[in-house]
């Protein structure tokens, strides 16, 4: 195993000047293939933010097609020995990882504050979501059993064993940069046996970078997880390439179905977790104020840049100008700043382009024929975030659904809100969406919370709870057009995927048995005639 502590996931490259906004010289990034780090041959490269300053902090290579090559085909040689290496002993390292995890929280924390944006609790929740689900699949010995039962018919046994199946591809979005890549893709993925080629986005990739070599540390042999860095074209090599059996990606609607087909047809297992537009239904009996807070804290966490985001709330007119005057008050208290501030309310956007998306999409909610009621498009950021990507908190009142500002994902920190006048008004608008990955309600009435979480169609449902997030024990259950495949990360879903079954029919001959006439069935047969 090769890990010296002289080999990074970055070097300085003399030819880079300091950065004007912060003085500092940006690094470049490698790649990572068969347990080492190489620097990529590519003249390639794309530059990654500080988002809470506009400052580039390093740049990404974009690997070239050799590399992504290179990346597999080290995947596919640690097969075989890590297949074979006992469970019991694979998850030994994850053991260790976990330890590691925690030892190293702070600093990961900070890496993830620093290029992406999250503010610094969010940034630890990030990381600690990675722990959550290294502790889960160190229960595979368990979860990994087989089944087995004697006389299935006379004489004959039939055994189910689950096996690892070879190399997968996780390719991960850049909103959460260690929770998705190294949480829900790699560690059931090789805690079942597997080999593993990441490929992070390349805006956000350092904190997946610095928790590989965590893994390394942690006794992760060469080769079992590997990480590229690549535009969409030599992506598609990974997608498409003979020697890989499965994809897990996370992404929007539009690249998800791209690879869900084109992966899918190639023979390869996919799971495919896309874009939502997820909706909260408010009725009038609902606590104004809580529910207020828990809005808040779902539309402006992670500047509103996640997957279980709340964009719309659907609010019953009864209680709908107490709730807005609520919101009001709670977003007006909000301090924007540098993410890693650990006082911040609020951090940035991702990068430039993306914030300009987001204000595109508050040009269009006013276009449309929105009431903007909260303007976070010129927010006041502290000394040193003028250049920073920052939005502040935006509300939109009588959202109606022929807006497209209330049906897209605008991924940002844009509230729409709709008014209805009961349940079953709002019901219907929310499952007029083509998304399903979660759905929200508030309220105190247990038969309307309960006939919302049977008639709603999203895959996870929230009462009274804002970000309905499961524990990684039950999976990550999206609907619709949030989601792409048959079995969900996490979770014994998780396993199942990233194994297959094999059953194991077995009779034995006493030394004494005669030969006789063997069935059509060749005794396997269960059902008789009455």
């Amino acid at each position: 195993m090769s890990n010296s502590p002289y080999e990074r996931y970055f070097f300085e490259d003399e030819g880079l000047e300091p950065d004007p906004i912060s003085g500092e010289k940006p690094v470049r990034y490698k790649y990572h293939a068969g347990g080492r780090w190489y620097k990529s041959k590519t003249d390639r490269y794309i530059p990654n933010y500080n988002p809470s300053t506009g400052a580039v902090i390093a740049y990404t290579p974009l690997c070239t097609e050799e590399e992504i090559n290179r990346a597999v085909q080290a995947a596919v040689e640690a097969y075989p020995e890590w297949s074979n290496t006992p469970v019991t002993r694979r998850v030994q390292v994850l053991f260790r990882m976990k330890a590691l995890l925690d030892e190293h929280l702070e600093e990961l924390t900070y890496l993830c504050a620093k290029e992406e944006g999250k503010k610094w609790s969010e940034a630890e929740g990030d990381i600690l979501k990675v722990t959550e689900v290294v502790e889960y699949a160190c229960g595979a010995p368990h979860i990994m059993k087989g089944e087995a039962l004697m006389d299935t018919s006379r004489g004959y046994d039939t055994t189910r064993y689950n096996h690892p199946i070879g190399v997968f591809v996780g390719i991960s979005p850049w909103n959460f940069p260690a929770m998705i890549p190294h949480g829900w893709m790699a560690p059931i993925c090789i805690a079942a046996g597997n080999t593993m080629v990441l490929k992070p986005a390349n805006f956000t990739p350092q904190t997946s970078m610095r928790v590989l070599e965590l893994w390394r540390e942690a006794g992760l042999p060469d080769g079992v997880l590997n990480l590229i860095t690549a535009e969409p074209p030599e992506a598609e090599l990974l997608v498409r390439h003979p020697d890989v059996k499965g994809i897990t990606f996370v992404g929007t609607t539009k690249v998800g179905t791209h690879i869900y087909a084109t992966a899918a047809a190639c023979g390869k297992r996919v799971q495919a977790l896309t874009s939502a537009k997820n909706h909260a239904l408010v009725l009038r009996d609902c606590v104004v104020e809580r529910t207020a807070q828990g809005i808040v804290n779902a539309f402006c966490g992670c500047a509103g840049e996640r997957c279980m985001a709340l964009p719309v709330v659907v609010v019953e007119n009864a209680v709908a100008d107490a709730l807005i005057a609520a919101l009001k008050d709670i977003v007006s208290k909000i301090n924007l700043g540098p993410a890693y501030d650990k006082d911040t309310g609020m951090g940035p956007v991702v990068h430039q382009a993306h914030r300009e998306s987001i204000l595109g999409w508050i040009e269009k909610g006013i276009e449309e024929g929105a009431e903007l009621i909260v303007d976070g498009r010129n927010p006041c950021v502290p000394p040193g975030c003028e250049k920073g990507f920052f939005v502040g908190p935006t509300i939109f009142d009588h959202v109606t659904e022929d807006m497209s500002v209330g049906r897209e994902e605008i991924f940002g920190p844009v509230l729409c809100i709709k008014r209805v006048d009961s349940f079953e008004e709002g019901l219907k608008i929310m499952n007029a969406s083509r998304y399903a990955n979660d759905s929200i309600i508030y309220t105190q009435n247990g038969y309307y919370a309960r006939k919302f979480a049977k008639e709603t169609d999203a895959g996870m449902v929230g009462i009274n709870v804002g970000i309905p997030v499961p524990i990684s024990i039950f999976g990550f259950t999206g609907h619709k057009q949030s989601f792409f495949g048959d079995l969900h990360v996490m979770g014994r879903d998780g396993f199942i995927f990233y194994t297959e079954s094999k059953n194991v029919t077995s009779t034995w001959f006493h030394e004494d048995t005669e030969a006789g006439e063997v069935d059509t069935w060749d005794g396997t047969m269960t059902a008789t005639q009455s």
